[in-house]
């Protein structure tokens, strides 16, 4: 996939999660650093209802940019959700679960993007 279309994914998720009022969406470009995907995006809700809002509209969102979801985890939990769309991977946490697993301290090495 081109690095143009992974970007208008991104943009695409980006908005989606900020269309639902996402907390501190953080866009990591790990590209250089993994090859297990080119950009972590990393968003907080403030309640299961959000989390689970949040989940279909990126879903939706990125669909609609061309990029299909090789997969999703933690569907039935609460607290962490990850969407994985090959070349983006989408960590959607509870506030809790986001400092606990801190994954901006553990990719302190990424580059952030401003999308």
């Amino acid at each position: 996939m081109s690095k143009e279309k992974i970007l208008e994914g991104v943009k695409a998720a980006v908005a989606a999660l900020n269309d639902k009022q996402a907390i501190d969406v953080v866009v990591l470009k790990i590209r250089d650093l993994s090859p297990i995907a080119d950009y972590f995006i990393i968003a907080s809700a403030k309640n299961p209802n959000q989390l689970k809002a949040m989940t279909d509209s990126v879903e939706e969102a990125v669909y609609k940019a061309g990029i299909h979801k090789i997969g999703t985890e933690g569907v039935g939990n609460k607290n962490w959700i990850q969407h994985d769309f090959n070349d983006i991977v989408v960590h959607l946490f509870d506030k809790e679960s986001r400092e606990f697993y801190d994954l901006e301290r553990i990719w302190a090495d990424a580059e952030r993007v401003e999308v």
